[in-house]
């Protein structure tokens, strides 16, 4: 196999794992778009699978900028769930509700006034 035979074999490759990749998260955009009919869905199916190249780059002209914004609320959904989750599980962090704990763990009697001024002096700090 000579130079120009490698890099053609390279660069077709290429080609296939990109349109791959593409015709992939086109499938997926199409069913996590909740705002398609069924019937629409069904015919991008057909022509997908009658016609893959030419009807990802249509769909991709047509809806490219919708993939876009679907994928970014995705995106922005996933970290807010994640950020609610990480709070649920740490419990409390602002800094109000750690001294309102110290507080009323000061007037039980369960920790010391110094204890108390180094726990303010802490939730403060953060």
């Amino acid at each position: 196999m000579n130079l120009g035979e490698s890099i053609w074999t390279l660069l077709v490759l290429f080609l296939m794992i990109m349109f791959f990749m593409i015709f992939f998260m086109v499938v997926l955009d199409l069913f996590s778009d909740h705002e398609e009919s069924g019937l629409a869905k069904a015919v991008w199916i057909i022509f997908l699978i009658l016609l893959p190249p030419i009807t990802v780059l249509i769909y991709v002209i047509a809806r490219g900028n919708g993939m876009a914004k679907r994928r970014q609320k995705q995106v922005e959904q996933a970290q807010s769930e994640q950020k609610a989750y990480i709070q649920s599980m740490a419990g409390s962090t602002s800094p109000a509700d750690q001294i309102a704990s110290a507080k009323a763990l000061l007037d039980a009697g369960t920790i010391s006034q110094q204890d108390f001024d180094s726990l303010k002096a802490k939730a403060l700090a953060s």
